[in-house]
């Protein structure tokens, strides 16, 4: 496993001689720091007289870097490493020896009042042995620290808070009334801007919409003369049509008288004998005997597309009638056969 994954801390803790003397050394060097009007000569000095029986083995420097970082998390593992490694009894010592570093001089800061409590904590040791602890070892109770977030605090210690709060805050004010005033006049401008865009705008559009309607008028007017063109070449064509229906009508009544006669005369000739209905609707159907009824269905399908008068439309009167009669020939012989199947 790759060291980089490891946090300053666990890799003191991975190459100590001793966990737990490094975890106390930790704790130690957070109350230390925490001294009012000490040097960092002064602490280390007194981390190293305090911790000289510790078996570390490693420098103080990278432990009071930590400490100074306000790594919690540090924190929490070295509290947790002297709970689980040690007793009941490590815990107090670990307590005494931080109660001793952080009321050396007889004052006890504001932020080690509350170290001291949250190291407890982490020990598992309780406030009220906290408290007997720190009076049999400094002749004082453990008073309870006084609130920074509250005005009594900085009118004791900071007689300047209140007067500075009003400067703060006609500064504040100011400062409000000044960029209150930039918003009105940014605002005044934008709505002036806004306007003149308006205005651009509707010009724009006026002269887009006297332009669509010039573009209407002559499109209007190209489709009017198309219209007229169109008509006038279907009129043509209907006449073309109209003349070649009836050059077609006399060519078929033609064929047709020619093709009564032949038929007549073969009648006349020989003919054989009819073959029965359903004989002849197979046949109708382009079939022979035996077809299926599936396949009596594929044919009539495909034999009213290609016979269906609508095919027939644009020939003459004459090719639509023989057409019509085609189809209902089709038909007629397609309901015999599915009837009789």
């Amino acid at each position: 496993m790759s060291i980089a994954r490891f946090s300053p801390f666990e890799l003191l803790l991975l190459k100590s001689r001793s966990q737990v003397d490094t975890a106390t050394l930790l704790l130690l060097a957070w109350v230390l720091v925490h001294r009012q009007h000490v040097s960092e000569g002064q602490r280390r000095r007194r981390l190293a007289q305090v911790t000289a029986q510790f078996r570390h083995g490693h420098e103080l420097g990278p432990v009071m870097s930590i400490a100074r970082s306000q790594d919690l998390q540090a924190i929490q593992l070295a509290a947790e490493v002297v709970r689980k490694e040690c007793g009941t009894e490590r815990s107090l010592s670990v307590i005494h020896q931080a109660i001793t570093v952080a009321t050396d001089d007889g004052e006890l800061s504001l932020a080690n009042h509350y170290i001291l409590r949250f190291l407890a904590d982490l020990l598992s040791i309780a406030p009220m042995t906290l408290n007997t602890l720190f009076k049999e070892l400094t002749g004082t109770p453990l008073a309870i620290p006084e609130d920074p977030s509250r005005d009594a605090y900085w009118q004791a210690h900071d007689p300047d808070y209140h007067a500075r709060k009003a400067r703060e805050a006609e500064a504040a004010e100011q400062y409000h009334q000044q960029a209150n005033a930039r918003a009105e006049q940014q605002q005044q401008q934008k709505e002036r801007r806004h306007q003149q865009k308006q205005q651009k705008q509707q010009e724009k559009q006026q002269r887009q919409e006297q332009a669509r309607q010039a573009r209407e008028q002559e499109q209007q007017r190209q489709r009017d003369q198309t219209r007229q063109q169109e008509q006038e070449r279907q009129q043509q064509q209907q006449q073309r049509e109209q003349a070649e229906r009836e050059r077609r009508r006399s060519r078929d009544h033609s064929s047709q008288q020619r093709s009564r006669q032949q038929d007549s005369r073969r009648q006349q000739r020989a003919s054989p004998p009819p073959p029965d209905r359903t004989t002849r609707a197979l046949s109708v159907l382009g079939l022979t005997p035996g077809a299926t009824r599936v396949e009596v269905r594929h044919a009539y399908r495909r034999m009213a597309q290609l016979h269906h008068p609508d095919r027939f439309y644009s020939e003459s009167e004459q090719q639509v009638a023989l057409a019509s009669a085609r189809f209902q020939r089709i038909k007629n012989a397609y309901d015999y056969l599915m009837q009789t199947y």
